[in-house]
């Protein structure tokens, strides 16, 4: 019997010895499923973020254009009477200064618009030529003002508060004699 007691020695041996890789090959199983556990709940949890994220732009984005349509459909709706008054004044059958007349009642209708809105003139003639507010377009002589004041608006400038909507088209003044002095 005893050979096959030292058979059952090397046996038990070998059991032995296979023993702890086993348990550390199941350990090392349990560790790797945990951690494939984690990575799964993190992506599924990166992937719910970038989906809340998406969601968040496009809502933003659709309250931007909300916004800008609503407050485009204020600023309109203030100016449907200054059209209402120009067909109007197309339909009139009045003389000449009449309908002069009624154009100018318009256009003083659309510059209270324009101040309830902020929207304020540029100044320009009389005034030193300022390149941030002004476009040249070209120059006259004239003694009658200073040189380098803006002489004639062309087309008038307008800024919303302080910011430029547009600059006004100007000619400025050149004036020999003080350029002379």
């Amino acid at each position: 019997m005893e050979p096959q007691d030292g058979a059952e020695v090397v046996a038990a041996e070998q059991a032995q010895a296979t023993a702890p890789a086993e348990i550390e090959a199941a350990a090392s199983r349990n560790e790797l499923e945990q951690l494939k556990g984690e990575r799964d709940q993190l992506l599924d949890r990166l992937a719910r973020l970038q989906a809340e994220f998406e969601n968040a732009r496009k809502r933003a984005e659709r309250e931007r254009t909300e916004f800008r349509d609503y407050a485009t459909g204020s600023v309109v709706e203030q100016f449907l009477p200054v059209v209402d008054n120009f067909e109007l004044a197309l339909k009139s059958t009045g003389t000449a200064e009449q309908l002069r007349s009624g154009v100018e009642l318009i256009v003083k209708q659309m510059d209270e618009i324009l101040r309830g809105l902020q929207v304020n003139p540029i100044a320009t003639v009389g005034e030193p030529f300022d390149p941030r507010v002004h476009e040249a377009l070209g120059s006259v002589e004239r003694d009658d003002l200073p040189d380098q004041h803006v002489a004639e608006e062309i087309r008038r400038g307008y800024k919303l508060r302080e910011r430029m909507l547009r600059p006004a088209l100007v000619r400025v003044a050149h004036n020999p004699k003080q350029v002379a002095e």
